[in-house]
């Protein structure tokens, strides 16, 4: 069993910002050298999430109008209070996702449904420059 390691830096315009993880995670896969396992993409930070949805205009304007309604920017959260950095509900928006998926590899590609892509989502209130981290392991 082989496992390799790679991380893929880019920057965000901050809250809202998703950023499609498909090219650079295929590019990653390729490289690898590994054709059947498993692929985990992890965020290093508490106001960033993963997971996986069809990357389109019309969901990519849903997604942050859709944790604006659940989690609202614009009230005061404990974590406001103690730090001061009004990024409370970042942190929220980010734990109620997670900062790591993992999806099956099969014959050098990742297991997803037609329209489905793993995407990266920007919580935190200022713009970020951003790490994810991708792991392979398998034959």
């Amino acid at each position: 069993m082989k496992s390799v390691s790679d991380a893929f830096t880019f920057d965000t315009g901050g809250n809202g910002t998703i950023v499609d993880l498909s090219e650079p995670l295929s590019g990653f896969i390729s490289r690898s050298g590994v054709s059947d396992g498993l692929v985990n993409v992890f965020v290093p930070g508490s106001t960033g999430a993963v997971t996986t949805t069809e990357y389109e205009p019309g969901l990519v304007q849903d997604i942050p109008e859709f944790f604006e309604k659940i989690i609202p920017s614009d009230r005061s959260y404990h974590h406001d209070l103690t730090w001061g950095d009004a990024n409370g509900f970042s942190h929220l928006r980010a734990s109620l996702l997670g900062p790591s998926l993992t999806v099956p590899l099969s014959k050098g590609q990742l297991v997803l449904g037609t329209w489905q892509q793993v995407i990266f989502l920007e919580f935190d209130n200022r713009p970020r420059r951003r790490r994810v981290v991708f792991t392979v392991i398998g034959e």
